[in-house]
């Protein structure tokens, strides 16, 4: 029969077993209490699939519960076992199942395993009465069959290892009885079988022996001491003989837990009966609870928790006042309820004290377990973090959670999070237990330098000293380790010179400084891009263009050429003596590098009052008569012309001119050579000049055109050669600047020769315009002096020209000519 039921509890056990370590954990391993250190418990590292080699590199750890390290894990060959000494009923008291949760963690990947070991129970205690030696009275009125409560044995173990058989030393007047209620409750009874006589045995001693279930089993005993007394013949009765009662854990002091009432039925002063606790019930008991000895009356006068006991056993007796006591015996269960009364806990495992900004969401922050010693509701715990932030709390074994990353973070924009953990129970108040995480957010290099603005604009004035600072550049990085910006010029080529030989650039402050003296003559505008680049691996960079506008200083005198002659030969300058007022001799013909104001010169005679019958124009270089000549003039005139700039400082340069007055008109001949190469006559200033004036006027067309025939002669063609002249414009940026030089002869009046004048035009943009311009500047050499134009015809073009937008440049050379007279 034990044969059986012992295969059948195996079976169960081993059924019990496979359940457990399915649904509770992933692995589960048993080890008996009381283990020495040391002691093989399983292969952790093959039970869960990992390899022996990779436990140091892969970081393995074990977590455990809350509680010391009892186990520790061989990390050469993944053996668990006993690190120090497993008292199962110091770890678990009373409970049923006693085990020891492990958390265990490895990286590359990360990750988290749960074990679970269970203590068993070893036969280590033996039964314990709570005296050595157990004193009754009984008198030997006492009929056969009268019962006396016994207190029982308490063994610390569990199951089988706790279940108690009680054996009464062999006795003809007194036998054993045992009452079981359930497994962890039975009642002892001292039963009388036979009438006592004090005259006989005035004194019985038996030995009561209590045997556990254990294998081998373990004993204890206590003396039993009955003293036969001659009295009283009725002893007390208590209406029950158990009293339950059930008691919140949080009742006040002095809180009624019952009214005791027992009753005797003899007469007189052994009838009178009185209240008190067993003499056999342990302080503790004798601590929380009171009795009043007069009215039975039982209330607390100490705390009770549940969480320590939740159940108290407490004998009492009612025993009257005869001159031989009898004592009446009972028993009040009282159970203690649970209260709300311990706020959860929590334990927080950091896994990285930093989170890089660019971790994949899921990634375990922190484990965070919790735990609340309340029952039922009272001690389920959930939990929580607010909203609105990066993470999320996963559950992952029991009350065990782990803090993941629930979305992407951002350094720059939230450095750190301070994440609060509340644990709330369900009880009723709820109670409730935070904890602060910090979260700090580690940087990575997502950001690459940025410039404040897309493009840099400088103006620098030429001739500037080598190494003149021109500007500086700044990138900023929202990074913080990887913030180090170096600076660095992108090299190409300007012209046939390299940009590093024009500017450099300081790789840390990002100052711009000049290599050498700019030339506004030879480089305009000089644009280059800087690059930023930050101190990360791999770095990141950015780029900035920077426009650098050269500006014209006057550092170019007018140079006049040929020196000395106003038609290019070395001798004097032949006036006819019949030449009058307005007379054209000729013009000095100067250029100025530079461009703008600087490059815009003024004529004036040095001596005015050595000029005599002779003027300079201010603008035009043309040397005229201003009256008449007359003899007393001289055979000769020596003029100086001061040619200078609008520049500041103003330059110049210095011409002289040798005239020579003569008879004959027919003298006066130019060397230079037009581009037609044939000769003609010149034809009257003054006649260009009225034609030029009634060309103007629509009205009068027809008559200048028949005024103009009637004037107009042929005559030997005058050879013009070509010159140099600069066509100056504005420019967009606020000064003025080349945009053109062409060289034009002009051959006026009698043996007269005139350089062309200088046009000033817009500089436009790339536009519409700037395109009609530039035709234009490719199509004068068309307006010729050599081209046959008729006065009618070149108004006629003037005009056109106005109304097709083309410039007022190409109105004015036609205007000019029509003045000048150059027709045939």
């Amino acid at each position: 029969y034990f044969l059986i039921w012992g295969r059948g509890q195996l079976l169960r056990l081993v059924l019990l077993h496979t359940v457990w370590e399915m649904g509770s954990a992933q692995v589960r391993y048993s080890v008996p209490e009381e283990s020495k250190h040391g002691t093989f418990v399983g292969r952790l590292a093959q039970d869960l699939g990992l390899e022996v080699v990779e436990l140091v590199s892969r970081m393995f750890r074990m977590v455990s519960s809350g509680r010391r390290d009892y186990f520790e894990v061989n990390l050469q060959s993944g053996v668990l076992f006993v690190n120090s000494r497993l008292d199962r009923e110091e770890l678990c008291g009373q409970s049923p199942l006693c085990a020891i949760d492990l958390e265990v963690i490895v990286d590359k990947p990360l990750r988290i395993f749960h074990v679970e070991v269970e203590i068993q129970d070893i036969n280590d205690n033996a039964p314990v009465f709570s005296v050595n030696e157990d004193n009754f009275i009984i008198a030997e009125s006492r009929p056969p069959d009268s019962r006396f409560p016994l207190e029982g044995a308490y063994d610390a173990d569990i199951g089988t290892n706790s279940l108690l058989t009680y054996k009464l030393s062999p006795s003809e007047h007194f036998t054993l009885d045992v009452q079981r209620k359930n497994d962890q409750s039975q009642s002892l009874v001292l039963v009388l079988k036979k009438a006592l006589d004090r005259e006989e045995i005035p004194e019985h001693r038996l030995l009561l022996t209590a045997s556990d279930g254990g294998k081998p089993e373990l004993t204890g005993s206590v003396q039993l001491v009955i003293t036969v007394m001659d009295a009283n013949d009725n002893a007390p009765v208590f209406d029950k003989s158990v009293y339950e009662v059930s008691l919140y854990e949080n009742a006040p002091n002095g809180t009624l837990v019952m009214k005791l009432n027992a009753t005797d039925l003899d007469e007189g002063i052994n009838k009178d009966v009185f209240y008190s606790f067993n003499n056999r019930m342990s302080t503790k008991i004798k601590d929380i609870f009171s009795l009043d000895i007069n009215t039975g009356e039982i209330r607390v006068k100490g705390n009770m928790d549940f969480e320590s006991q939740n159940t108290y056993e407490i004998q009492v007796e009612a025993v009257d006042k005869g001159h031989s006591p009898l004592v009446g015996h009972s028993k009040v269960l009282v159970e203690v309820l649970d209260v709300n009364d311990n706020i959860p806990e929590l334990a927080v495992t950091f896994l990285s004290l930093q989170v890089p900004e660019d971790a994949p969401p899921g990634t375990v922050v922190a484990l965070i377990s919790v735990s609340d010693r309340d029952s039922g509701r009272n001690g389920k715990v959930t939990c929580s973090i607010p909203p609105d932030l990066p993470f999320r709390l996963v559950s992952t074994f029991k009350n065990y959670h782990s803090l993941v990353l629930a979305e992407a973070v951002d350094r720059e924009r939230v450095s750190e999070y301070k994440i609060v953990v509340t644990a709330r129970d369900e009880g009723a108040p709820s109670l409730s237990a935070s904890s602060s995480i910090l979260v700090a957010i580690s940087d990575v290099n997502d950001n690459a330098p940025a410039f404040p603005q897309p493009v840099y604009t400088v103006f620098v004035k030429e001739n500037n000293p080598p190494g003149a600072h021109l500007l500086t550049v700044s990138a900023s990085d929202p990074d913080l380790e990887n913030a180090l910006t170096v600076y660095s010029v992108v090299e190409r080529s300007v012209g046939e010179q390299p940009l590093s030989s024009y500017i450099s650039v300081h790789s840390e402050s990002g100052h711009i400084y000049a290599l050498q003296p700019l030339d506004y003559e030879e480089l305009q505008v000089l644009q280059f891009q800087v690059s930023a680049r930050d101190a990360g691996l791999p770095s990141l960079c950015g780029n900035v263009t920077v426009q650098l506008f050269v500006l014209d200083a006057n550092d170019n005198a007018p140079a006049v050429s040929p020196a000395g002659s106003v038609r290019g030969s070395p001798g004097p300058e032949l006036v006819p003596l019949s030449a009058g007022a307005g007379h054209v001799v000729g013009k000095i013909r100067a250029v100025d590098a530079d461009s703008g104001y600087n490059a815009w010169l003024r004529y004036e005679v040095q001596e005015p009052g050595a000029a005599g019958p002779f003027r300079v124009g201010v603008y035009s270089g043309e040397i005229s008569t201003r009256r008449a000549l007359e003899e007393a003039d001289g055979p000769s005139q020596r003029l100086v012309i001061l040619v200078k700039d609008h520049g500041e400082p103003s330059l110049s340069a210095t011409a002289t001119v040798s005239l020579s007055l003569v008879e004959s008109p027919q003298a006066v001949k130019w060397d230079s050579r037009p581009r037609g190469g044939s000769e003609g006559p010149l034809v009257d200033m003054n006649v260009s000049l009225m034609i030029a004036i009634c060309s103007v006027s629509g009205l009068f067309v027809l008559v200048i055109v028949v005024y103009v025939g009637l004037r107009c002669h042929p005559g030997p063609e005058v050879m013009c050669g070509p010159g140099k002249a600069t066509v100056v414009c504005a420019s967009e940026v606020g000064s003025w600047s080349y945009s053109q030089r062409q060289s034009r002869n002009l051959c006026v009046g009698e043996g007269t020769a005139k350089n062309d004048l200088m046009v000033f035009s817009p500089n436009f943009p790339n536009s519409a315009e700037n395109g009609e311009h530039e035709k234009l500047q490719e199509n004068l050499p068309m307006i010729s002096p050599n081209v046959e134009w008729s006065p009618l015809a070149l108004l006629r073009l003037a005009f056109s020209l106005t109304s097709l937008k083309i410039g007022i440049a190409a109105r004015q050379k036609c205007l000019e000519l029509l003045e000048k007279g150059h027709y045939k």
